[in-house]
């Protein structure tokens, strides 16, 4: 196979898993798009965190928020827990690596405040102790997580306050690509809901 079927291999392989996806996910991120607008609405903020592509995925729903998606409004007050390398650094050497955002959400979580947890495989430890801060502070807690859910969605099953967004699939590449997509719709419901 050449480089360009090889790609266009690829490109397929994504179309098809977001056209499954849609349909499997789009409850769960229109509910998800409610709490998180409601918080915003109320005062509250966003705090966001996932690892690797995840954390880069947190990064960029936070810079949606802060900046602007596609209209002009308002910042809006949402932090990428990953982003701040030396609480992260600080955190995991002086503890554990998987306090690193449970001791931010600790610290900056308040009533009213949503917590993101990115993960593909619902099973990354420390964005796992950041949901189970979060649900013991009693703020809202949305998930993006994929294959069974893992841990994570284990942890948010029958909980309040929560969502979890499970991309279908086992592909890390294809449930990233997923994610991308439900922080575009987030983002989209979020800034069309506080401009109007």
């Amino acid at each position: 196979m050449n480089a360009a079927d090889r790609i266009r291999g690829i490109f397929a392989d994504s179309i098809a898993a977001l056209d499954a996806a849609a349909g499997a996910v789009a409850d769960s991120t229109a509910a998800a798009a409610h709490m998180m607008s409601g918080a915003l609405a109320g005062g509250g903020k966003i705090l966001a965190c996932g690892n690797g592509g995840s954390a880069a995925d947190a990064v960029h729903f936070s810079a949606e928020l802060l900046n602007r998606f596609e209209r002009e409004r308002r910042p809006l007050p949402a932090v990428a827990l990953c982003a701040d390398f030396a609480a992260v650094t600080a955190i995991a050497n002086d503890y554990d690596y998987g306090e690193v955002f449970a001791k931010q959400v600790r610290a900056l979580g308040a009533a009213g405040d949503v917590v993101l947890c990115i993960t593909t495989s619902g099973n990354s430890a420390s964005v796992n102790r950041a949901a189970e801060a979060a649900l013991q502070m009693n703020l809202g807690c949305v998930a993006l997580s994929g294959r069974d859910g893992g841990a994570l969605g284990a942890l948010l099953a029958g909980k309040k306050n929560q969502v979890e967004i499970r991309a279908p699939g086992n592909s890390t590449a294809r449930i990233q690509e997923v994610h991308s997509v439900v922080i575009h719709c987030l983002c989209d419901f979020i800034e069309r809901g506080l401009a109007e």
